[in-house]
């Protein structure tokens, strides 16, 4: 019998074994996950304790037009009530505790700004209207200014668009483009974030510990402490996998494959070499690119063209590193007083970004619990900032250089809560640094990503945030999936995944997008 190797254990290659078994026949014990960290579910993470913090380096956003997430977990049973799917629980929660956010953005003096207008001038309307009909490969090489005049990026609809989807100045033109195209029905919408989904939990509880269980219940192997360091191939043109060198517990292994065997790698990672910190201790930024993501990537490109150029990706770590900070408390205070301020229930408020901040800061009130265990007097909620490197307007140093609890001060000097002392007291804050987290947003050209099958391949496919899937937006949940389907349906021979939703299609969606553009 066929085998699969998977190289990773996050959510690109738990939906690629899940429709190996679905789609491809598969039996459970023929697929094998190789995971070189500790932990599994990659950068879908989350963890902790009310006694220790919990910790969370991201949040995952959905949306209607998640196809291939909403089909993968449309076979996954819910943790909380088996006889329903992790769709079908998604979706009923969010019919119950749907975002309506009246507070997007606040501005300098901690006054909630009227977001419903985009704050466009007439240059900007054109710049983006052209943006989104220039074709992709017109875009190699350029950044998003060089699409857009400076006053384009102090708009109402700039700021809610770059801490939404985490963009900045200088990343890529094209995926701006895609994301634009992919998502422009939300336009309507995006003042108050109704169109967004999210999931009961954190997505480690909500979508990776049930994607987990129904894998290992079918069979599946999970390997952790192993690092691939290469795929060794056969001659000729054809790119044919013939055996997989790891290291595991210190010892060095070759795995042989079988003439029906697949491999399927998960190249790079947006939350490699991530460090966290805590109340009293600053994060220490990890530039190491000790990553076997990277580094397995790396030895595969150097070996023959075709396999991308993963050097795009990492090599301006200034250009996409961002901070991350999850915030643990018994007192139900700040939880209160956000309520007030934002007017609405914590879990449907949606982000809040202090538009005028130095490190761009945005925070979140997610619904409660947030944990599937979190005790009931227990809050948790996040927040991030778009600039690590700026000094913060009145803690006066980097985000990046800054402990926990200087963090949470910047963010209550913004809000200019009496009790930000007794705040600052009874809250664990444990910060992120994430030195690739936007590094698929990067400035690229065509090829920079490998074909999810690359043209020869027999039994290699790429997944994950960084093998190129046309048309889709990278940073989703949705991206990775649609690879792993991809990848299956391609070694596979099977129908490939339906296309990519785009609303710039739909007559009906751009003429509601361009009333919202007009919006005073």
């Amino acid at each position: 019998m066929a085998k699969a190797y998977l190289v990773g254990s996050g959510i690109a290659s738990l939906s690629a074994a899940a429709f190996l078994i679905r789609d491809g026949g598969f039996a459970g014990s023929d697929i094998v996950l190789l995971e070189e960290q500790n932990r599994l579910g990659g950068s879908l993470d989350a963890a902790g304790s009310p006694e220790t913090g919990y910790t969370m380096r991201g949040g995952r956003m959905f949306e209607i037009h998640f196809d291939c997430t909403y089909d993968l977990l449309g076979s996954i049973p819910s943790l909380d009530d088996p006889s329903k799917s992790v769709t079908e629980d998604t979706f009923a929660f969010h019919e119950d505790f749907a975002w309506n956010d009246h507070a997007r953005l606040v501005d300098a003096s901690g006054a909630v700004v009227d977001s419903h207008s985009m704050g466009f001038a007439e240059r900007d309307r054109l710049e983006l209207v052209k943006c989104v009909a220039t074709p992709e490969k017109l875009l190699d090489g350029k950044r998003i200014t060089d699409c857009f005049s400076a006053g384009f990026f102090h708009t109402n609809f700039w700021w809610m668009w770059c801490t939404t989807f985490a963009f900045e100045p200088w990343h890529s033109a094209i995926e701006f483009r895609r994301y634009l195209n992919r998502f422009i029905h939300l336009f309507k919408t995006f003042d108050s974030m109704s169109g967004i989904y999210r999931t009961r939990f954190n997505q480690y509880d909500s979508i990776v510990r049930p994607l987990l269980k129904w894998l290992t219940d079918q069979g599946v192997t999970v390997q952790q402490g192993t690092r691939v360091t290469d795929l060794r191939l056969a001659a000729g043109d054809a790119l044919t996998v013939e055996a997989l060198s790891c290291t595991r517990d210190g010892r060095d292994e070759e795995i042989a494959l079988g003439s029906d065997d697949l491999v399927m790698v998960t190249n790079g990672s947006m939350t490699a070499d991530s460090t966290l910190g805590s109340t009293d201790r600053a994060p220490v930024l990890d530039a190491s690119g000790s990553s076997g993501a990277w580094q397995l990537w790396e030895t595969l490109a150097a070996k023959r063209p075709g396999l991308g150029r993963p050097s795009v990706f990492t090599s301006t770590i200034p250009d996409s590193t961002w901070a991350s900070f999850t915030v643990t408390t018994k007192d139900p205070t700040f939880f209160q007083l956000m309520e007030k301020f934002s007017g609405s229930e914590a879990g449907k408020g949606g982000l809040i970004t202090f538009k005028d901040s130095g490190w761009l800061l945005t925070i979140v009130l997610n619904h409660q619990p947030h944990f599937r265990e979190q005790p009931e007097d227990t809050f948790v909620w996040w927040g991030y900032g778009l600039f690590p490197e700026r000094d913060g307007d009145f803690v006066g140093k980097p985000m990046g250089e800054c402990t926990g609890r200087e963090i949470l001060d910047e963010v209550l000097h913004h809000l200019r809560f009496e009790q930000s002392p007794q705040i600052l007291d009874h809250s664990t804050v444990i910060p992120a640094l994430m030195p690739y987290i936007t590094s698929q947003f990067l400035v690229r050209s065509a090829g920079d990503r490998p074909q999810v099958v690359p043209e020869g391949s027999t039994n290699l496919a790429f997944i994950g945030q960084y093998a190129e899937v046309p048309d889709d937006v990278v940073f989703t949940v949705e991206y990775s999936v649609r690879t792993a389907r991809t990848a299956v349906a391609g070694l596979l021979g099977l129908p490939q995944p339906p296309a990519v939703y785009q609303g710039a299609h739909d007559p009906k969606v751009l003429v509601e997008a361009l009333g919202t553009m007009h919006r005073r």
